[in-house]
């Protein structure tokens, strides 16, 4: 009997085949498989699969409804260990055939305002809640974090494709302490793993890749770049439940 999912998951609990659906056990090989290769450009990643401390959820395509749960289990592992910068791999259900870019863009961004929606936190009052701001940033449980998305859609930027499964990256802020964007060790660290980033995918860095603080940077379009060289345009689809409500 498949285990319904329930929260969050550590990587014994990713072995445990026969407790899980089977589309799950066929991607996570494949995102373990891609994330051990030692040309793999993020160190974060690597070293977090290797020993152990990266969290895994996942979700179907008809049921979210453990998502709150599992991401706010996770914020609360990663504030009870400060010493391990633990990351979240959010794992979603493979559609029938393989999509666009612009749909898993469109589900990515779909799960994050669900998510949200059941936020039952406040947003805390000095964060931007319009996500052109340049200071923007998700939250949830009160709790800064970047998500980025990871599809099989891309062919090009090959380090965003983790598998047949789009693959939801969360990185609580506090893992950048001490690597923010004008600090020299956040410049040193930014520029090794882009460089591995440009060689595998043999591009540039996407012109949407920046840091958080830059006046000219929009966090949102980091989340979730295409698949060239071209900016993202238009606004961004996520909402604040509370703009929401002055615009109704």
């Amino acid at each position: 009997m498949v285990k319904k999912s329930s929260g969050l998951l550590t990587i014994e609990d990713m072995k445990e085949h026969e407790k899980l659906p089977d589309w799950l056990v066929k991607e996570y090989k494949t995102f373990e498989e891609t994330v051990l290769d030692p040309t793999f450009p993020c160190y974060f990643g690597m070293k977090g699969q290797r020993k152990g401390e990266l969290r895994y959820a996942y979700i179907s395509q008809k049921d979210w409804s453990n998502l709150p749960a599992a991401v706010g289990e996770f914020l609360a592992l990663f504030k009870s260990e400060t010493k391990i910068k633990h990351g979240l791999f959010l794992f979603v259900e493979p559609f029938e055939t393989e999509q666009e870019l612009d749909r898993y863009r469109t589900q990515f961004w779909e799960i994050l305002q669900y998510l949200h929606e059941q936020d039952e936190k406040a947003w805390p009052e000095d964060h931007p809640r319009d996500p052109d701001h340049f200071l923007w940033d998700f939250h949830f449980e009160g709790e800064p974090i970047f998500v980025f998305g990871n599809a099989p859609a891309y062919k090009q930027r090959k380090t965003r494709n983790l598998g047949n499964a789009m693959v939801l990256g969360f990185q609580p802020r506090a893992i950048f302490q001490g690597l923010e964007g004008t600090e020299k060790g956040g410049i040193m660290s930014r520029e090794k793993v882009r460089e591995r980033v440009e060689k595998w995918d043999q591009l540039p860095k996407h012109p949407d890749i920046s840091h958080y603080g830059d006046p000219d940077h929009h966090e949102w379009k980091q989340s979730f770049i295409g698949d060239d060289s071209i900016p993202v345009t238009g606004k961004c689809p996520f909402h604040h439940k509370e703009m929401v409500k002055q615009s109704t």
